[in-house]
């Protein structure tokens, strides 16, 4: 085998995965500390309320209590946490962590540390809250209202601001004046809860001799927390580590540095010593942030010929008791690609921040995008009906065609390469089958195809400023060839479960020419791990820190062999590398070749090469490392069609996904076996969207949804076992390898694709089919009120 081993485009077993199912894995629980104690929260029994006491008189003469800080202790130790993505006229620019009013149930307002978790729990509970209740405002609806009690100081009316994109409100009127058929609903996609397989977790050690924080976290961006950590403790960045150990998923959920774990760093600061908090279940459902929440009124106008004449759209975007450091960010983000994959003479929404007293809602896994695609797709649907056409001929006929692209949106966003119309002509042909003969008379069954595109690659940092996002968007890696001939990887991105430690090595033995076995990949520490604010979220891991690896590999081995030329006396293009599939670095048989028989094995040259030995320049570089940062020159997108069956019984309601078919296009595959396991999971997620899951509250803002028993998510019996993914490539055009991301794809359309599916079945309810979940009881709600009756019980 030569030095040119194919590794992009081979289904390679994660290699995380032997050493997690055999329980090898370091999650936050699991990490040990010397004198470690353990936190827990005073959190809020109600909604709103004004904190007018905080005794712990009795948890502070417990002798197991190391530690009580309320609000006024914590007001002392801590600033608060900045925002980063606001809406324009935002009142609110940062999170405290210290709180005199109460915004929501379950919001943290002290911390208790003591010798064991179930001691801090007992004085935790022994903390006497003195509450002053204020009126709750569970709803958007009730933040809207005349006379709402406020929220957030400063915010009139309990808005957090608005942003408009895309075309002027002229266009869009004359677009619908035009119409033949205009399209008007009003959506709903409620909050969700994450579900990490792992909860939050902080571990946090200040050495008080030196004053350095060493903090492990269960986080998707360690360098954003560092940052965030210095803010809110007043330290330097060199006093502040953060590691992120195994991450049993996030989703979103673990992007953002939360007030409760400030406080465990505060804490441990005030302590001088190690202090740990590991969330349970119950505080999960309660006090970790939601996803979605947005209500929408939209409209699809269209010519009598089918022509998309303008997407218009009024967002409301419910943030909860504070905008997180993104705020309306995903909702931003639902208006940007409110257009998806068509063509259109306008298009233009919204976005208008509300507070409510409910948890602050955050990124969640396509976020913005799912949203997107299920307002666009419903409206598609209903327009197709009401022109008599066949919703996938009505969007064939609206798709950007290849040879259209690039094409830049009506709200600024440039798609750069792709065939829409071949996923969903794919996507369809897959769905056709013929339904079975032994359907009972109260059961429908109908399929839909729907469309959409997948921001990735977020972001380049000209955007983010010009958006006045407060992240940085480039990303980093640094690529070494060691003294002994084996390779490391260090890289910004982390791991959660995507497998992207095994992608990054196969793009690095790739570009080097050697075997997968010689790389190592290094993830999650800030003191070693090159800078990285947005990390490993927004479908952008493998393609920035994967661009910037293909940069340095295709350096470094450029590097190795004008060394290898050098001992070799020969020029490098006379040299070849040629390494067996099992040699080792110092194998004769992985060896760079010259003329006449010569060669040097690859390890002699590295270590040859950290000697300094047969450089051509005294000046020429020493170290065999390479570090780039890949800044990207403009998103690329990725884009999918989804096809979704369905069967509705009409007795019950109840709505079975019978079969489901996806087709890709993610650009360049690095590892297939990887990019199925991402879109398959994103879709039970989204069908669990479609089908069972909200977080709901009762009339005084108090979470109904506690735990699982409660909050359904997806069982095994509700996937299909007739699901289908195939991948078309079109590689990106701007970014090295051709990558794009996948991570979120899989997600964002399932719940348009059933809701299309069962609108299909049962075409008169079709109107109805706006809100989500589309639980039994909400669809048999609508078919009564649409006089369809039917006997039979659950199946």
């Amino acid at each position: 085998m030569t030095g040119e081993h194919r590794h992009i485009g081979r289904s390679v077993p994660p290699r995380h995965h032997e050493r997690l199912v055999r329980g090898g894995g370091r999650f936050l629980a699991d990490l040990r500390a010397a004198d470690v104690l353990h936190a827990a929260f005073v959190r809020s029994p109600l909604a709103h309320a004004a904190v007018a006491g905080f005794d712990a008189t009795a948890a502070r003469r417990d002798p197991r209590c190391a530690l009580v800080l309320g609000p006024d202790g914590l007001a002392g130790r801590t600033a608060a946490i900045p925002t980063v993505w606001r809406l324009p006229g935002q009142p609110q620019e940062s999170i405290p962590v210290a709180v005199h009013t109460a915004r929501y149930a379950g919001q943290p307002l002290g911390i208790v540390v003591a010798r064991t978790p179930t001691a801090a729990l007992d004085l935790a509970e022994a903390v006497r809250l003195d509450l002053a209740p204020l009126p709750p405002v569970p709803t958007v609806a009730d933040a809207l209202a005349e006379h709402a009690p406020p929220v957030v100081p400063g915010a009139a009316g309990n808005e957090a601001g608005r942003i408009r994109f895309g075309s002027p409100a002229e266009e869009i009127a004359a677009a619908l004046a035009r119409a033949a058929v205009v399209v008007e609903r009003e959506f709903t996609l409620p909050r969700v809860h994450h579900s990490p397989l792992e909860p939050r977790g902080v571990l946090a050690a200040y050495e008080a001799g030196t004053g350095l924080l060493t903090v492990h976290a269960s986080s998707q961006s360690p360098h954003a927390m560092r940052q965030d950590l210095c803010a809110v403790l007043g330290l330097r960045a060199d006093q502040v580590r953060v590691i992120a150990p195994d991450v049993g998923g996030s989703f979103g959920s673990k992007v953002f540095l939360y007030p409760d774990e400030a406080m465990v760093c505060a804490a441990a600061v005030a302590l001088g010593g190690a202090v740990r908090w590991v969330e349970s279940r119950a505080e999960n459902f309660t006090g970790a942030y939601q996803g979605r929440a947005q209500q929408a009124t939209a409209r699809l106008a269209v010519s009598g010929e089918g022509r998309f004449l303008a997407f218009d759209a009024d967002l409301l975007a419910d943030l909860g008791a504070y905008a997180t450091q993104a705020g309306a960010g995903p909702h931003q983000v639902t208006a940007l690609t409110l257009q998806g994959p068509y063509h259109a003479d306008a298009a233009a929404a919204t976005v208008r921040g509300v507070y409510t007293t409910r948890v602050p809602t955050g990124a969640y896994r396509g976020y913005g995008m799912q949203e997107a695609a299920f307002i666009r797709e419903r409206l598609v649907d209903e327009a197709a009906r009401e022109l008599g056409l066949a919703p996938v001929e009505l969007r064939l006929r609206n798709l950007i065609r290849p040879q259209d692209l690039p094409h830049t949106t009506h709200t600024g966003l440039t798609y750069d390469s792709g065939d829409y119309g071949a996923v969903l002509r794919r996507a369809a042909a897959l769905a056709e089958r013929p339904p079975p003969p032994d359907d009972p008379p109260w059961v429908r069954r109908a399929t839909a195809v729907v469309a959409a595109v997948e921001i990735s690659a977020f972001a380049p940092t000209a955007l983010l400023e010009a958006f006045g996002i407060a992240w940085s968007g480039w990303e980093g890696v640094r690529l070494r060839i060691n003294h002994d001939g084996t390779v490391t990887v260090h890289s910004g991105v982390i791991a959660v479960g995507q497998g992207i430690e095994t992608s990054l090595a196969q793009i690095a033995a790739e570009g080097l020419g050697v075997p997968l076995d010689w790389v190592r990949v290094e993830l999650g520490d800030t003191d070693t791990a090159p800078h990285s604010d947005l990390s490993a979220q927004a479908s952008r891991a493998l393609t920035l820190a994967g661009g910037a690896l293909v940069i340095a590999a295709r350096q470094l081995a450029g590097r190795m062999r004008a060394l290898a030329a050098g001992f070799l006396e020969a020029e490098p293009e006379q040299v070849t590398l040629r390494i067996a599939a099992t040699a080792d670095p110092s194998s004769p048989e992985a060896a760079f070749h010259g003329a006449g028989g010569a060669r040097i094995t690859w390890r002699e040259t590295a270590h040859r090469g950290y000697r300094g030995w047969g450089r051509a320049h005294r000046t020429d570089r020493i170290r065999l490392e390479e570090s780039v940062d890949f800044d990207p020159p403009q998103l690329t997108f990725a884009h999918g069609a989804h096809a979704a069956e369905v069967a509705v019984d009409l007795g019950t309601g109840r709505v079975e996904v019978t079969g489901y078919w996806a087709v890709h296009d993610s650009g360049v595959l690095v590892n297939p076996l990887i990019a199925h396991g991402q879109i398959t999971g994103g879709i039970a997620q989204g069908l669990g969207q479609a089908l069972t899951e909200e977080a709901r509250v009762d009339g005084a803002g108090l979470p109904v949804t506690r735990s699982f028993r409660e909050y359904t998510l997806p069982a095994a019996q509700d996937i299909p076992e007739d699901l289908v993914v195939e991948h078309l490539c079109t590689p990106s055009t701007v970014i090295p390898g051709g990558f794009k991301g996948l991570g979120e794809g899989g997600a964002i359309l399932p719940p348009a694709a059933v809701a299309c599916a069962v609108a299909a079945a049962v075409p008169e309810i079709a109107h109805t089919l706006t809100s989500l979940p589309l639980t039994p009881s909400r669809v048999r709600a609508a078919l009564r009120a649409a006089g369809i009756t039917a006997e039979g019980g659950i199946r």
